[in-house]
């Protein structure tokens, strides 16, 4: 009997041992959700319309696992058809190319109509090799390219011609701003302002250096750092070696082409920032640029300027209102129907004698939206907007050329559209209600009927799904145009007669369908084709709703498993994070961010992303700002309090093993969370973290957490910035914590992760540290090289699984797959987007 005992304690021992053995992270499912392998599985899941000039037909492009479509659509008609037959075009491609193409495998590549719509021209990428044709050196070996055949085919005949002497106008030049009647471009050099004409501009195109250009000097009193052009990004080596190439002016036109408007900064008392470029050729280079940060006294001094082409003159405009003040010019809305022409001019916001501006105080509490008239130089505030907190703005929607105004304000704690006079009177209020009003989509004036995007509005509804609505400029009629619980993308035209929708969930299969203008259906178009990423055992993510930490407010998110989810384990929780307050990384519709979110849930984990109080503008303005004055610790308490709801709701949540991680504001507050909960976050990895918002831009900090304006009895005006700080908190630190950060980031500087090892490291904790080497804010080519860090760093934390060897195999596998050593770098964002870049 005492035998039988104690082998029962060995049986139970062994056990016991076995269930508290290290679980594995599966890496073989994770890796078969790569930024590459995706690029296999999932094709089109919205379309992009290209609307014609002369009707209102449009095109579009649809892949899905059977290839390539070309469809035209006549929403007068109600017809849908192939732009072309796919076989007989692959035919003829063939026969003249002299490579093989079939109806599946057509790499047609800018595709676009041309005048008349009833033809269209394409070009083709062939294995032939030739000599490009701007090379010197003939023989170096990056001489050679693929000889690319152009094509036009007649859409009523069926005819395919190939234009064997077409040279392919090139693309627009970085630095040319080109004036609407398409005679002149502006450009800047040696930190001044110059013209050329159009022929000469057409010689830039093929050879920059060509001698024979002919170009013209505007301006002369352009200096370093209060100069007219623009040269940030570069080491100070590259911009000693291009001083005298042609820069951006970034200027902006009159319709009749007659004056351009510009905004010239004054950065000479601004102070110096630097970043060393260690991977550079040869010595380490140094950046250098200029940075404000916030509470500092030196800022940009910013200047409107209008210049009188044909008299070759310019006046300084007196905008001033505010101390510090920001200006900011608004371009024309563009015309879809312009959307493939070459050489696209830049338009300001006005007619041709008159613009309009805005006029920023420094703490962004008052906000003009004033008229130029350019002429005589007069500047007239139209609609003032004061609020306690930040204010917000939007381009102003012209009626008529400005006889009214249709403004976007969120005065009475939502955001709304309001109707003004031309001298800024106000007539009408547009919209009402508890919801949020986004973006104007289109303006009839004819029928005085406007268009426009809002969320929160129907009942039922995660509110921030988007939808199309119209309504009358009285105020009267309001109409949801594109009904049902989606969130919609929307493409109206430019005659305000039809739009393209696609609508989609996290959880639901992209499907597009025209409208008209009355939100009746026209025609279904599209149904994405997911077939290949569900034969993977992809599962869609599951929305929920909870409450923040005060029990009242509602927030949304969104919850991934693993596609091999098994009910009655348990599994540790990681909270996906970006605090806001412009944005929550918090997905509502149908993407590819499964690169990012959904692949690192495949390891073991379920993973959350959730808002939060003060995170997005997409809410009443009491939401949006409840983190004004508290940018630390604003949405932490929400975090934890929806990840506690979750466990309680679902018995595979262990709330023993909570990991966090986010970028940029998600670094800063992935690492927050460890030191403002230290007993609940129990791991951490933090990339990009400002987690000193005192030396993140003035900007994004003041704007967010409030900076105080100070009046002295002599009437001087100064600004006091004060913000609490993560290395204040890092003795709190217990678990584990990867801190990360690129080396030439100079959005979010370096100095903030080093800072914050610096703090750690005088409190005597244990934590991880990894520099990019090269890479900008979002880590640039190192993106999935980060995400296999992260992944590896919550399976040895969370999971106790430290099997991976040196190598990362998975990376590694992909390579090879390939058959060739790295042709395509991984580049992504903070909030998970990922694509294929050429190197």
């Amino acid at each position: 009997m005492r035998k039988f005992y104690l082998l029962s304690l060995l049986l139970l021992f062994c056990l016991g041992a076995q269930a508290q053995s290290p679980a594995k992270g599966n890496y073989q499912l994770a890796s078969r959700f790569s930024p590459k392998k995706l690029q296999k599985l999932i094709f089109s899941t919205t379309i992009d319309p290209h609307w014609l000039k002369q009707s209102d037909r449009f095109w579009y492009e649809y892949e899905t696992s059977n290839g390539k479509n070309w469809y035209i659509v006549d929403p007068a008609t109600k017809t849908k058809k192939q732009l072309f037959d796919k076989d007989k075009l692959a035919s003829a491609i063939t026969m003249i190319v002299q490579d093989p193409f079939d109806a599946q495998h057509l790499p047609i590549e800018n595709l676009k109509f041309l005048p008349g719509e009833q033809n269209i021209q394409f070009e083709v990428k062939s294995t032939l090799d030739e000599v490009k044709k701007d090379r010197i050196d003939k023989t170096a070996p990056d001489s050679l390219q693929k000889k690319t055949f152009y094509f036009r085919y007649n859409l009523v005949t069926e005819q395919l011609q190939e234009l064997k002497d077409y040279e392919k106008p090139k693309p627009k030049a970085r630095w040319a701003s080109i004036s609407p009647d398409q005679k002149t471009v502006v450009f800047a050099r040696k930190h001044n302002l110059y013209w050329m004409d159009m022929a000469n501009y057409q010689k830039a195109l093929k050879n920059e250096k060509d001698t024979t250009i002919v170009e013209h000097q505007l301006t002369k009193d352009g200096v370093e750092y209060y100069s007219y052009g623009d040269s940030r990004g570069e080491t100070n080596a590259e911009r000693e070696k291009n001083k005298n190439n042609r820069n951006a002016a970034r200027v902006l036109w009159s319709p009749d082409s007659k004056y351009f408007a510009f905004i010239r900064t004054d950065e000479r008392k601004v102070k110096d920032l630097w970043v060393i470029h260690n991977t550079a050729k040869g010595r380490p280079e140094l950046e250098t640029y200029k940075y404000q940060m916030p509470g500092e006294k030196e800022a940009p001094i910013r200047e409107l300027m209008v210049f009188d082409f044909a008299a070759k003159t310019s006046k300084k405009i007196n905008t001033a209102s505010f101390k510090d003040q920001e200006l900011g010019l608004w371009n024309a809305p563009d015309l879809k129907k312009n959307r493939d022409d070459e050489h696209r001019p830049d338009i300001w916001h006005g007619t041709n004698n008159k613009l309009y501006f805005t006029r920023t105080s420094r703490d962004l509490k008052k906000i003009d939206i004033c008229e130029l008239d350019v002429t005589t130089g007069k500047v007239t505030p139209v609609i003032n907007e004061r609020f306690n907190t930040y204010v917000e703005v939007q381009r102003v929607g012209l009626v008529k050329g400005g006889q009214e105004l249709i403004h976007w304000s969120e005065r009475d704690g939502w955001g709304h559209f309001y109707l003004y006079d031309a001298a800024g009177k106000l007539k009408n209020r547009i919209t009402t209600g508890s919801y949020h009003c986004e973006s104007i989509e289109g303006i009839d004036e004819k029928n005085r009927v406007l268009y426009f995007t809002a969320n929160g509005r129907e009942t039922g509804e995660d509110p921030y799904l988007l939808h199309l609505y119209r309504i009358n400029f009285d105020g009267s009629g309001l109409t949801l145009l594109n009904k049902g619980n989606f969130d919609n993308f929307a493409n109206l035209n430019d005659g305000n007669s039809y739009f393209v929708n696609t609508a989609s969930r996290v959880n639901t299969v992209p499907v597009s369908a025209l409208y008209n203008s009355k939100g009746k259906k026209v025609m279904d178009l599209e149904k994405a084709d997911l077939s290949r990423l569900m034969t993977t055992g992809y599962k869609f993510p599951e929305p929920f709703m909870v409450k923040a930490d005060d029990g009242i407010t509602d927030i949304y998110g969104v919850m991934y498993k693993p596609f091999d989810f098994d009910s009655t384990k348990t599994y540790p929780v990681i909270a996906y994070v970006y605090p806001g307050p412009q944005t929550e990384a918090v997905n509502k519709s149908f993407g590819r961010s499964m690169d990012r979110i959904d692949r690192l849930a495949q390891l073991g984990f379920v993973v959350i992303t959730v808002g939060n109080r003060g995170g997005h503008p997409a809410r009443s303005k009491w939401y949006h700002t409840y983190g004004y004055g508290n940018l630390r610790d604003y949405g932490l308490a929400d975090k934890k309090a929806a990840i506690e709801q979750l466990a309680d709701r679902h018995k595979f949540i262990n709330i023993d093993k909570v990991g966090i991680t986010g970028h940029s504001g998600g670094g800063f507050m992935s690492t927050a969370a460890m030191l403002v909960y230290p007993d609940f976050f129990k791991v951490a990895v933090s990339g990009a973290g400002n987690h000193e918002n005192n030396i993140y831009n003035r900007w994004w900090s003041e704007k967010h957490h409030g900076v105080k304006e100070m009046i002295s009895p002599k009437g001087d005006t100064s600004f006091v910035y004060n913000i609490e700080k993560n290395p204040d908190l890092a003795k709190n630190l217990k678990g584990n914590l990867l801190l990360v950060t690129g080396d030439v980031d100079n959005n979010v500087h370096p100095a903030n992760t080093i800072r914050m090892a610096n703090a750690l490291i005088k409190a005597n904790k244990r934590f991880d540290f990894m520099l990019m080497p090269g890479q900008r804010h979002a880590f640039g080519d190192m993106t999935e090289y980060f995400f296999w860090l992260m992944g590896d760093y919550f399976t040895k934390h969370l999971l106790g699984d430290f099997s991976q060897p040196v190598d990362i195999q998975e990376i590694n596998r992909e390579i090879e797959n390939g058959g060739e050593k790295k042709k395509g770098a991984i580049t992504g964002t903070g909030t998970g987007g990922g694509r294929i870049a050429e190197e």
